[in-house]
């Protein structure tokens, strides 16, 4: 008879004990309150966005709603023209994840597989930047976009500077040379015996291994851009090219409270579709690399 193989923490042998039992359900019960906690605030906004005006403002709120007025949805993508907020923010994003895949991945190659010599120094220097606070370089770093550098460009309203942060992340050059340094070094040296240059080892070897940590990146960085907020409000200044947050922030004076509320649905929603069709790359991501060592 074939018994279920064990992949928690915990075994069936473990299970078996009282005291075992107490603490895996004791932890359930916090995860499922945490996940509560986490989910309510965003599914009461969005339900209590589709209420008429008046059970909107009654006292006290009602908890399920009585009325659905799913056309305010549409009334309001409309008069606001939430579609052109919606493209400024995708063109943003499609940017920040081209930039973010392309030079953190190079560096992550650069210092996994490549390795000159200092390159060890020069990660341990890389890494040691996550410890800085990033108020330390909000100043300098706004100065130099009003005056880029050398070239004397404004950077202004326009979606550059934001690229460019995305180009240098240290966490992400971690994780991708984390993940290349598990691809063996045999396969890179087969790579050269067939003539390939290091930028073709690159993008014929190291890319198509690496399809779980590329969709992980990805996720994150699309996420991680919807809900910035200080340096798009600070750098987008012209209403055509305000992302979602930040037009939802500089019209709320504008907005009625309800109309506060459906905005902030069609910023949650996207975040939401997008995690719930790419998490299996996250979930996958973590086990992928020992099954490419192995």
């Amino acid at each position: 008879m074939k018994t279920k193989e064990n992949i928690g923490i915990i075994g069936n042998i473990e299970y078996k004990s009282p005291g075992v039992r107490v603490l895996y359900w004791s932890i359930f019960t916090l995860m499922i309150v945490i996940a509560a906690i986490c989910i309510l605030p965003p599914v009461w906004i969005m339900v209590s966005s589709l209420k008429d005006i008046r059970e909107f403002y009654s006292i006290p709120p009602t908890l399920i709603p009585r009325t659905f007025e799913i056309g305010k949805l549409w009334d309001t993508w409309k008069e606001f023209n939430f579609l052109n907020y919606y493209l400024n923010t995708g063109y943003l994003a499609v940017g920040s994840i081209v930039f973010c895949l392309s030079f953190n991945g190079l560096a992550g190659y650069f210092f996994s597989k490549l390795k000159p010599r200092g390159s060890s120094l020069l990660f341990v220097l890389i890494v040691w930047t996550v410890m800085i606070p990033n108020t330390v370089g909000m100043v300098p770093l706004f100065s130099n976009l009003i005056d880029f550098p050398l070239l004397h460009l404004n950077l202004t309203n326009t979606f550059w500077p934001m690229w460019f942060m995305a180009a240098v992340n240290p966490v992400v050059i971690l994780i991708f040379k984390n993940f290349f340094d598990v691809i063996p070094q045999s396969l890179l040296e087969a790579a050269k015996i067939d003539g390939a240059t290091t930028i073709g080892i690159f993008i014929r070897v190291i890319l198509p291994l690496s399809t779980p940590v590329i969709g992980t990146i990805t996720v994150l960085t699309m996420n991680s851009v919807w809900q910035d907020f200080f340096w798009p409000f600070m750098v987008l200044k012209d209403q055509s090219t305000w992302s979602v947050i930040v037009a939802i922030y500089n019209l709320k004076a504008s907005l009625p409270q309800d109309i506060q509320f459906i905005a902030l649905t069609f910023a949650i929603l996207p975040p939401i579709v997008l995690f719930i069709f790419f998490q299996k790359y996250i979930m996958s991501g973590q086990s992928y690399g020992g099954s490419i060592k192995g």
